[in-house]
C-alpha cells in the first residue's frame, strides 16, 4: 500500500529540499502552495508575498481552514495510484485532520525545523531563477517579509499544530545532507511496515 509523507515547517526550514529528495527516489509530488500560485495566475495577479498571503487567506475563507487539503485530494488520490506521495507544505491543523481522516495510518507528518535566524538567512540569500523554478517554489524573501509571513501563518492559519504534532521531526540547522539522511532513515522505517 502506498504511503503519504506530508512535510511541514516554517518558510525556509527546508521543506522543499526534503520533498525533492523523495521525488528523486520516485515519489509523486504534491505542493499545497502551488494552489495559491495557480489561483493568482488564473486571476492575472502578480506573484509576490503580499498577493500570496491574501490568496491563501481568501482560499481559507472560501473553503475553511482545511482548504488546501480539500483542494488537493484529487491530486493525492491520483498520485497514490502510481506510488508513494510526498506533500510539500501542509500548513494547517485542519488540513492535517482532513488528511488523517482520509488516509489514517497511511499518512506520516514530518516536521522540518530551523531557527528563525537560520531560515531568514537562507531566504535572504536565495536567488530565484524562473527558468529552473517556474512554479515559484524557491524565491527570496527579506528577513522582514519572512517574519511577517511567519506571524501571519502562525496567527491566521494554524501552522503551528502540524509542526507540534508531527510523527517525526528533523532539525535542519547544519548541512542539508544531515536533514536528508535523517528523513530517509525515517521513510525507510515506515515504508517497511
Amino acid at each position: 500500500m502506498h504511503l503519504i509523507v506530508a512535510i511541514v515547517g516554517m518558510t525556509g526550514s527546508g521543506k522543499s529540499t526534503a520533498a525533492e529528495c523523495l521525488v528523486a527516489r520516485g515519489w509523486r509530488h504534491i505542493r499545497f502552495g502551488q494552489v495559491t500560485i495557480d489561483r493568482l495566475r488564473e486571476e492575472g495577479r502578480e506573484i509576490n508575498p503580499e498577493n500570496e498571503k491574501q490568496m491563501r487567506e481568501q482560499l481559507r475563507r472560501d473553503h475553511g481552514m482545511g482548504a488546501f487539503a480539500l483542494l488537493s485530494l484529487p491530486a493525492i488520490e491520483e498520485g497514490l495510484q502510481y506510488g508513494h506521495v510526498v506533500i510539500d507544505g501542509m500548513y494547517s491543523w485542519s488540513e492535517q485532520k482532513i488528511l488523517k481522516e482520509a488516509y489514517g495510518e497511511r499518512i506520516h507528518v514530518v516536521a522540518v525545523v530551523s531557527s528563525p535566524k537560520t531560515r531568514y538567512s537562507r531566504l535572504e540569500n536565495r536567488v530565484h531563477d524562473a527558468r529552473k523554478d517556474p512554479q515559484f517554489r524557491m524565491r527570496p524573501l527579506s528577513a522582514e517579509e519572512a517574519r511577517r509571513r511567519d506571524h501571519a501563518e502562525i496567527e491566521n492559519i494554524e501552522k503551528g499544530g502540524p509542526i507540534a504534532m508531527a510523527d517525526f521531526t528533523v532539525v535542519n540547522e547544519s548541512a542539508p545532507q544531515d536533514m536528508i539522511d535523517a528523513l530517509l532513515a525515517y521513510v525507510q522505517r515506515v515504508t517497511r511496515t
